[in-house]
């Protein structure tokens, strides 16, 4: 039974390091959100990419992920310097993924294989440079306070800049990119700026930050898949952030086809974006509610069953036309704001808890594990979506083709980006159901 969990002590942390550390999250939001909303359209729209290939673009550089960010939580737990562990490995990352970016959207005169070569060399770069700030990133709120109600306070303004940078980025990107290769390439610089922005506000804003706990670090990568296996409720956790990433990786790489395809309007894509990443800005608070008065494993199982309504119910999209259809996506974003706040939330207990169990502070350990398997992850949404595209026949195209697509490709769009999604999500919610991390369990570990 679900039990309501005392009033939780005021905040410590500085006001001014939750706002320069929340600033940072709209670096990972955007980075979240374009190229997963963006990158396989580019490729099978503007490219002229078959659906087949741009999905195995848009998953093999993340791949890479589960090599690097490890390396990069070993190397920021053991990093000492002026500036501490982590904001080192950040400003790095600040100074390397705009300009990554930039080029992954180029738009160079190339189209077909030699189109997709092109984008896969300068992908993996820049999951290359996201690595070295977002592992670092994630890492700091478990190191900033040993409060469980505290942790999802920081969140909280973390997400609301991640509310407002999926808003803008959501609906700003696809209308700045249109169809055209010079549009994607003004799009890319754009958010380019905005990335260097996020970022280095974040390196400055939490100079101030505290650190209660420091972490140490793992001997070798081995180690730490060692130390992640042995520790079960990050592996539930981990396994249950799977499967939500996995839903909503393919539900956006699938908006612009269902909006293009099932609704007939492309530019529907932003509106969806907006019922989507919406929620974020107002449901906020009222999650966080939730979460103390249900704890967070209630709170988030209704968030994945609100979720899985929300993308069954789009199925029926052609029967009932687009006002429906963005209702049905508002009703995925109310869940999504939830599952998003409750993730970051729940990550950093599984820090705090193993911290207290151990006698060591892992969170680069834990924070790299769980930031490679998310990418990758959301990134094997989108590729199992363009195999479904292609195996129905999906027709490739370059910016200045309209080509019309065969009836089972539009079935695929529809049924791919709906009922997909919501088969994982309701897997999430079961495995939800088995966590049982709470904030009994870590008082009584003396986290």
């Amino acid at each position: 039974m679900i039990t309501r969990a005392p009033v939780p002590p005021a905040l410590t942390v500085p006001r001014g390091v939750r706002l320069g550390y929340g600033v940072g999250s709209v670096c990972t939001a955007t980075f979240g959100t374009v190229p997963g909303l963006l990158l396989l359209f580019y490729m099978t729209n503007v490219l002229a990419v078959p659906a087949w290939i741009a999905g195995m673009v848009a998953f093999l550089p993340k791949v890479w992920d589960v090599v690097i960010n490890p390396w990069v939580g070993q190397r920021s737990d053991r990093t000492v310097s002026r500036f501490g562990a982590r904001r080192p490995w950040m400003l790095l990352g600040a100074l390397t993924l705009p300009p990554a970016f930039a080029a992954t959207f180029a738009g160079p005169p190339l189209t077909g294989l030699s189109a997709a070569a092109y984008v896969t060399v300068c992908y993996l770069l820049t999951a290359t440079a996201y690595a070295f700030y977002e592992v670092p990133y994630k890492a700091m709120p478990a190191e900033m306070t040993g409060d469980y109600h505290e942790r999802s306070a920081i969140l909280q303004w973390k997400m609301v800049f991640v509310g407002l940078a999926i808003l803008l980025s959501g609906a700003v990107a696809p209308m700045i990119a249109g169809t055209t290769a010079s549009g994607y390439r003004l799009m890319g610089l754009v958010v380019a700026g905005v990335l260097l922005v996020s970022m280095l506000t974040a390196f400055f804003g939490t100079a101030r930050a505290p650190v209660v706990i420091r972490a140490e670090a793992e001997p070798s990568l081995r180690a730490q898949f060692a130390a992640a296996r042995t520790n079960r409720p990050f592996m539930l956790l981990l396994a249950l952030s799977c499967a939500q990433m996995f839903a909503a990786g393919t539900l956006l790489a699938g908006a612009p086809y269902l909006a293009t395809y099932t609704l007939g309007d492309s530019g529907a894509t932003s509106t969806l974006l907006l019922c989507i990443v919406g929620p974020v800005l107002v449901t906020m608070p009222g999650w966080v509610a939730l979460s103390r008065r249900y704890d967070k494993r209630g709170a988030m199982i209704l968030a994945s069953v609100l979720y899985t309504a929300g993308a069954v119910a789009l199925v029926l999209t052609q029967e009932f036309g687009p006002v429906y259809a963005h209702a049905c996506v508002l009703v995925i974003g109310v869940g999504y704001a939830g599952l998003q706040l409750l993730q970051f939330s729940m990550l950093s207990d599984v820090i705090a808890h193993d911290a207290a169990v151990t006698g060591r502070n892992r969170a680069g350990v834990f924070t790299g594990l769980w930031t490679a398997a998310e990418t990758v992850v959301f990134a094997f949404g989108a590729l199992v979506f363009g195999w479904l595209l292609g195996a129905a026949g999906f027709v490739e195209s370059d910016a200045g083709a309209l080509v019309e697509q065969p009836e089972a490709a539009v079935r695929a769009v529809l049924y791919g980006g709906t009922l997909i999604p919501a088969v994982v999500a309701a897997v999430s919610a079961v495995l939800t159901w088995h966590y049982r991390l709470n904030e009994e369990e870590l008082r009584s570990a003396g986290a």
